[in-house]
């Protein structure tokens, strides 16, 4: 499994676990939907600053979000 998919999997799963649609942890994050779509499904490379406000969204840290990523 790639790193983008690991990691979009887990942004995913958290998303889910707070009960909160794509649309508004993208509003939430002050991106597009289809942007953070591609996100979950791994088709994008995601930079650091991008991760830090998924992080805050989602209300975690980043270092959550690649715990045990090799």
């Amino acid at each position: 499994m790639e790193l983008n998919d690991i990691v979009g999997s887990r942004i995913k799963a958290l998303r889910l676990e707070k009960k909160i649609s794509q649309e508004t942890l993208a509003g939430l994050a002050d991106i597009d939907r289809t942007y953070m779509q591609s996100i979950e499904k791994g088709q994008r490379n995601i930079s650091i600053d991008m991760l830090r406000k998924l992080a805050k969204a989602l209300g975690t840290t980043m270092s959550a979000i690649l715990q045990d990523i090799d």
